[in-house]
């Protein structure tokens, strides 16, 4: 019983006194709980949503990352708006997600707790419609997770999304969309 004792007291002295910095540069890191919000405001009418079921992952070893989410999942704080948004302007039953894989352009050290400027390129899904886009953001290391932040815009008429002209000037025509995702070791 002493022995086993002193066996993990030293397998857990050696562990947390191992470098955490290479696993961060060689693993997979992930969340199925990303926050994913979108905007869209004109002086008629403000809308917002928020989907806290982002998918991602990111591969630190060769900078590849994926990002998917169902649209169903974006709450709005009207249920009418929510219907209008699936039924009408995304098409969910017909376009459920959207996506972004890429690769990080300027990966960070990976093994550097910090904050970082970076940027993705990859393809950029939504409602059925790809196109190749960079996106910059924040990518903040630390303690073992990687903490990543953006801000960006995506012009309906890029994604074929049309907006009915009853509403048109209610809809912003550029959606501003703001992402946070906490992602740990997978």
């Amino acid at each position: 019983m002493k022995m086993h004792l002193s066996a993990m007291v030293f397998v857990t002295v050696l562990a947390s006194a191992l470098p955490s910095g290479p696993l961060l540069a060689q693993g997979k890191f992930g969340t199925s709980t990303g926050n994913t919000k979108f905007s869209s405001v004109t002086p008629l009418e403000n809308v917002n949503a928020e989907n806290k079921k982002s998918q991602v992952i990111l591969n630190t070893a060769n900078n590849e990352i994926a990002i998917r989410m169902n649209m169903r999942e974006f709450v709005f704080p009207n249920k009418l708006m929510q219907e209008h948004f699936n039924e009408n302007y995304i098409e969910s039953e017909k376009y459920p997600t959207a996506t972004f894989s890429g690769k990080v352009d300027n990966a960070p050290d990976y093994t550097k707790d910090g904050q970082y400027d970076v940027s993705a390129t990859g393809k950029f899904t939504v409602h059925g419609v790809t196109k190749e886009r960079t996106i910059k953001g924040k990518m903040k290391i630390e303690s073992g997770k990687i903490t990543i932040n953006s801000d960006f815009e995506v012009p309906l008429t890029d994604h074929k999304i049309e907006v009915p002209q009853v509403v048109f000037v209610k809809i912003a025509q550029v959606i501003s969309v703001k992402a946070q995702y906490v992602l740990t070791a997978k």
